[in-house]
Order: C-alpha cells, then sequence, then structure tokens
C-alpha cells in the first residue's frame, strides 16, 4: 500500500513527488535541489499551502526550501537531515523498504510489558542496530513491548530526544529512517510490540526554523520551554494537521505499535475538539482502513481522566497514561527523600490508594500544589495506567542521575520491582534495572551554539543551587556525562548482576503465568495496610484463582496475616538466598494465616476458590 502523506515530499508508486508546504505568510515559495540549476517554483493552494507534482526531484535529493526568493531552509516536514539541523533536507521515498511483518499483531494493551530504553546509551553502538542485537535479551527477560524515547532529528549526536526540531526525521548518528524501520520489523518478527515516544507539546531551540515558515508558535500561552505550539490560535489549522500527519506517519509508514505523547499537559489547546481528540480520530479511521490496531499513550500531570476517556463519553480518547503517583508513592514508601513534589506524599497510605484508585491526588487538597486537584478514575480499567519504580525522568532529573540501584539497597530494589509487577496497572521497566545496572543516566546535549550551551548549564546548575550537596550539576555538553550515562553491559556478569536478572525474569514470569496477576481488574482489588510496621497486604483475584501479595517495606521482620478461608501456596518470596535474600521467611507455627515476612521483601501466594 502506497503511503499518502499530506505535507512535505512525498512519492507515489511511479516515482512523482507530490511537495506540499505550509507557509501562509510568505509571498513565494520554491524548492532548490543540489542537483538542479534552477529553483522549483511552488503554487499557492490555499490555507497557507504551497504545493508541486514533479519528477524532476528524486530520492537522496538533497533541498532546501526557499522563501520570498531570499530566505534558503530546511523542510520542517524533512524526513532525513544527514548533515544535521542546519543542513539541507534530503528526499525520502519510504516504500522503498521491504517489511517481512506482515503476520504481527499488535497484542492486547494488558498484555504490554514495557522496557524504556535511550538509543544512544543503550548499547555500545548507541544506534538502531545495536539495539537489534540485544532484541534477544529482552525476549528472555520476559518483556513484550518496547518504548524508544525520542528519535527525531536533534542538535548533535547527545541529546535525550525532547530537544528535536525535525518531528518527521529520524536521528542521522541512530541510523536514520531505514535504521529504525529494520528495528521495527526485526521487533515484530521476534514478537516484540514497539512504542515511540514523541514531543507535540515543544521544539527545541537549536535548529527551530518553524516560525519562518509560519505560526507554528503563539504567544497566547506559555510553557517551561518558552511559547507553546499554536493549536488554537490564528492559523492553528495548518498546524494541527502537521501534527496529525506526524502521528500517522509513525502508525502508517513504520508500522509503530504505539505512540507516548510527552507530557500533554503542555498542550494549551481550547479549540471546541482538543488535539488530541483529533489525532485520536484520525488514527481510527486509519486503523479501519489497515486493519491494524495502535496505541495513544500520554505523560500526563493533571490527574484528569477526561484525557483516557473514550470520546462518546466525553474525553480525548486516549488509551492510557503514565502514572508519577504510583512512582512517588512507592518511593516515599521505600525510604525515599521527600523534597520538591515527593512533599505531597506520606508513604504506605498512599501506594495503598494507588493501587485502588491508580490516582492519589483524585479530587483532595494538594499541599505542594496549594489547592485541591485531581479527580477519581474509577470507571477506566487497569490497562489505562502505565505504572514504574524509576523512569529515565525520575532518575536524570536527579543532578547526578542515580539509579534506585545507588539510592535502595538490593533487598528494597527486589520489593519495589515487585510492588509494580503485582499491580493491577501495565508494568514499565527503564532499561538495566532488570539487573540493577550502577551506571548513572545523566542529562546530556552537544549543541553547538555556545550561548545555548552555556544557558543550558547555567540552567542546571540553578535547579540544583537549592540542595547545597557540595557538587556540581554534571557538565550537560561533556562527552563525559553522556559516556558514564551508557549501560555497561558487563555487570550482568556480576553476582548481584546475575541474581537481579534472574529475580526479575521469574518475577515477570509469575506475572505472566498468574491470571489474577495478568488481568489488569481494578474491580477485583482488596488493600490493606499497617502504618506502625510499614507492611501492605494486596489481594487481587480472577476466577478461579487468587493472589496475595505481603510487602515489608520497614527494616524488621514484621508479622502479617493471610485471609481467612483460603489454603494458600507460596509461590514468590524476594528473601529467598537464590536472590542474596536474608532467608526464606519462616513458618508461624499452628495458625496457617500468620507469617512472619523478612524486612524489605515481598512474598507472592496464591488460591484457587473453593
Amino acid at each position: 500500500m502506497y503511503r499518502s502523506r499530506k505535507i512535505g515530499v512525498d512519492f507515489n508508486a511511479d516515482g512523482i513527488a507530490t511537495i506540499r508546504i505550509w507557509a501562509p505568510l510568505a509571498n513565494e515559495v520554491a524548492i532548490r535541489l543540489n542537483t538542479y540549476k534552477a529553483d522549483l517554483p511552488l503554487d499557492s493552494a490555499g490555507f497557507g499551502y504551497w504545493e508541486l507534482i514533479t519528477s524532476i526531484i528524486q530520492p537522496g535529493d538533497q533541498y532546501k526550501i526557499m522563501l520570498d526568493g531570499s530566505k534558503e531552509l530546511p523542510d520542517p516536514a524533512s524526513l532525513a537531515q544527514a548533515e544535521g539541523v542546519h543542513g539541507a533536507s534530503e528526499a525520502v521515498d519510504l516504500n522503498d523498504f521491504e517489511w517481512t511483518d506482515d503476520a504481527w499483531q499488535n497484542p492486547a494493551l494488558e498484555d504490554y510489558l514495557i522496557y524504556e530504553l535511550h538509543t544512544g546509551t543503550f548499547t555500545p553502538a548507541g544506534t538502531f542496530k545495536g539495539i537489534i542485537d540485544k532484541l534477544d535479551h529482552l525476549i528472555e527477560l520476559g518483556i513484550t513491548a518496547i518504548e524508544i524515547m525520542p528519535v527525531s532529528q536533534f542538535p548533535g549526536n547527545r541529546n535525550w530526544g525532547y530537544d528535536g526540531v525535525f518531528p518527521y526525521a529520524v536521528q542521522n548518528t541512530y541510523g536514520g529512517y531505514k535504521g529504525l524501520m529494520r528495528l521495527i520489523d526485526a521487533c515484530h518478527n521476534k514478537g516484540l510490540a514497539v512504542i515511540l515516544d514523541v514531543v507535540y507539546n515543544h521544539l527545541g531551540p537549536e535548529g527551530n526554523y518553524f516560525a519562518e515558515f509560519g505560526p507554528y508558535f503563539t504567544d497566547k500561552y506559555h510553557t517551561p520551554w518558552g511559547n507553546a505550539i499554536n493549536f488554537d490560535d490564528a492559523w492553528c489549522d495548518g498546524v494541527r494537521r502537521y501534527y496529525m500527519e506526524n502521528a500517522l506517519m509513525w502508525f502508517r509508514d513504520f508500522h509503530v505499535d504505539a505512540l507516548r505523547l510527552d507530557a500533554v499537559h503542555a498542550i494549551k489547546d481550547f479549540s471546541t475538539k482538543h488535539i488530541l481528540q483529533e489525532i485520536k480520530e484520525e488514527t481510527d479511521k486509519l486503523m479501519s482502513a489497515t486493519g491494524r490496531k495502535h496505541y495513544l499513550l500520554v505523560e500526563l500531570d493533571l490527574n484528569d481522566h477526561r484525557f483516557i476517556d473514550p470520546i462518546d463519553k466525553g474525553g480525548y480518547g486516549m488509551d492510557g497514561q503514565w502514572i508519577d503517583e504510583f512512582h512517588h508513592a512507592l518511593r516515599v514508601t521505600a525510604g525515599g527523600e521527600r523534597n520538591g513534589y515527593y512533599s505531597d506524599f506520606e508513604g504506605i497510605a498512599d501506594l495503598a490508594k494507588s493501587y485502588k484508585d491508580a490516582y492519589v491526588y483524585d479530587g483532595i487538597y494538594s499541599p505542594h500544589r496549594l489547592k485541591f486537584f485531581g479527580n477519581n478514575p474509577r470507571e477506566n480499567p487497569g490497562q489505562q495506567f502505565i505504572v514504574f519504580s524509576q523512569n529515565h525522568d525520575q532518575i536524570g532529573n536527579r543532578m547526578l542521575g542515580e539509579r534506585s540501584s545507588m539510592l535502595f539497597s538490593f533487598e528494597m530494589q527486589k520489593l519495589m520491582a515487585g510492588a509494580v509487577m503485582v499491580s493491577p496497572y501495565v508494568p514499565l521497566l527503564f532499561m538495566g534495572e532488570e539487573w540493577s545496572a550502577r551506571s548513572p543516566f545523566q542529562y546530556f546535549v552537544s549543541h553547538s551554539d555556545p550561548n545555548l550551551v552555556e544557558a543550558v548549564r547555567k540552567g542546571r546548575r540553578d535547579e540544583f543551587a537549592a540542595f547545597h550537596s557540595g557538587q556540581d550539576a554534571p557538565d550537560p555538553q561533556s562527552e563525559e556525562t553522556f559516556e558514564r550515562s551508557r549501560l555497561n553491559w558487563g555487570e550482568i556478569s556480576t553476582e548481584e548482576g546475575r541474581l537481579m536478572l534472574d529475580y526479575y525474569k521469574t518475577l515477570i514470569g509469575l506475572r505472566k503465568q498468574l491470571p489474577a496477576l495478568r488481568n489488569p481488574d481494578r474491580k477485583n482489588v482488596e488493600v490493606a495496610f499497617n502504618e506502625e510496621q510499614q507492611t501492605l497486604m494486596l489481594k487481587r483475584w480472577y476466577e478461579p484463582q487468587q493472589v496475595c501479595c505481603l510487602m515489608n517495606f520497614s527494616e524488621k521482620e514484621q508479622e502479617m496475616e493471610l485471609p481467612e478461608g483460603k489454603s494458600w501456596k507460596k509461590k514468590m518470596d524476594s528473601a529467598d538466598p537464590r536472590w542474596k535474600g536474608p532467608g526464606l521467611s519462616p513458618d508461624t507455627g499452628s495458625d496457617p494465616t500468620k507469617v512472619k515476612i523478612q524486612p524489605q521483601s515481598l512474598i507472592i501466594y496464591t488460591s484457587q476458590y473453593v
């Protein structure tokens, strides 16, 4: 099936190019080819678009857009920037890749077990090919979906990806568009779904030529990154179409299974139809035409289930969202710091609430925000919530980028992993946590503008000045900061690495094996906790099976009770010496419901209904 992008340079089956550029304030628009002596003028097509159908431009040609005969700029909808963000764009035919994933079917969202990774630091190669070489490791671990941090073209070769300035172009140093296609094809052939992180709330500063083409931004609203993307001001229709087409391209042309939309709370849109809803409606049309299933997942800091409610119930129709509040409650319960946004969390009571209600703040007063905050997503199923004990933000936004392995004991790391895996939500791991990786994940960039570099450095210094740690924030521009953040795969061979990896494999296998854990039914959940003991009991069931998870977050052995009336069978104990634990929890004697549980440990029991 030949694609039909409605913006940029697109080739049909006969190799004829349709060029469509949105530049509503320009008087003249032309294409300047490196291989052709004269500029190719485009015709005005209404609503700010300029068009040309031609056989002169060919795949592989380098080109720039000429505005009003004087401004020579890369194409905002470029598919390839071989020379970086300031160089010429490259004409690309997305039909020239031979896919082998015809039999692939995207799993149900409740069967996702997500592994978040950063292409540049996941492997020594720092490329899509490097990821392909590690897919067998992920399969053996039990992962069913990888989530790739943003790959849209950014300045230089070191970046988290959130400074991208060409949303359609795949980072050249990672392997470009064909490298990403090969990775997705390989994933599908090994049974892995692919989630791509995309940024629709802002654009990076370096190489950002969008304002030269038209009103891509509005000063009606401001975000932490400057003026907001123009989704509801004058000329917004072209901007909305630009981002809708981008989402459709990833699904249709790259076979991406799901998009993770970064920080959608920073998308400012008071249109009668929110841009997220419109993207969902366009995605539904695509799925109807192709028969393929795709998901839209969002990072959301508003605790508003309207974003994930179906469109026919007044929502925006997103399929799922990250739940930072589960993470925050878990970290505080585990003994983590309580500064900043963590100050809103009391620990084990909030963790228990998140197991039941997903949001901790569901309409109650938030001391950190100084207002009542959130609503209750009681009707939203468990598969709409993605939970984790760590992710790129929660690690990398720390001054030194410390992972859980640097902040918590080996036993507490196992308990936190178990707390995520037994939840009635979709679990997410961050690369390397499965072997207790010790390498930090720090903030890094590779800008070419010295003034911008210094501004980024100053921003990091100012952000952490109040902590008075006596240490300087790592230099984000330094290559050493980037190299420190690479995973050290040799750590798997250490004793702790081997034991933690085996623990994760066992834990993931148990979640997949037990229907009561695998099924994300939020109605069949009971939680009880003891504040003084720092213990929590989570019971879940799915006929005919019940699962009871006992968790002890304290530094002492504690006695807990199993629910009466059932014959409970121990399936897993994180304190088992096979995983370097202090010893299996002892029997308490005549009362089978009494359990002594080791410090910082988790036990999983199963029972069948009588």
